[in-house]
């Protein structure tokens, strides 16, 4: 009786890693998104304009989000920009939220009014 209460207490411990391995393997095997992929998309333009935008990968990443904000850091059209990827797929868990900021030249830009000046 002691033995099979021993025997069955290490299969539950054993079945319990296999069940936790899975689950990791299966974390492993999905892509991460690259939150860089974001800001070189937004490297190729050459004027850029205050503001936020939003959106998400489709079917590339079903059930992340994007945003990004723009704002002008200095009168020369220098812009800060700063991207928000939120993982909402994480499947129970809580979603994981990753952030970038760059900062663009781009002296073509006309220049908002928070700046003060209109190019």
């Amino acid at each position: 009786m002691i033995a099979m209460g021993i025997f069955f207490m290490c299969i539950f411990v054993i079945l319990e890693l296999v069940s936790t391995n899975l689950r990791h393997v299966q974390r492993l095997q999905k892509p991460s998104v690259d939150i860089g992929s974001l800001a070189s998309e937004l490297s190729l333009t050459n004027k850029l304009e205050e503001g936020g935008d939003s959106g998400n990968f489709g079917s590339l990443y079903p059930g992340v989000s994007w945003s990004r904000e723009i704002k002008i850091v200095g009168t020369n059209g220098l812009f800060q920009v700063d991207f928000t990827v939120l993982d909402g797929s994480a499947g129970g868990r809580q979603p994981v939220q990753s952030t970038l900021s760059i900062f663009l030249y781009r002296p073509e830009s006309s220049m908002g009014i928070s700046s003060g000046l209109l190019r």
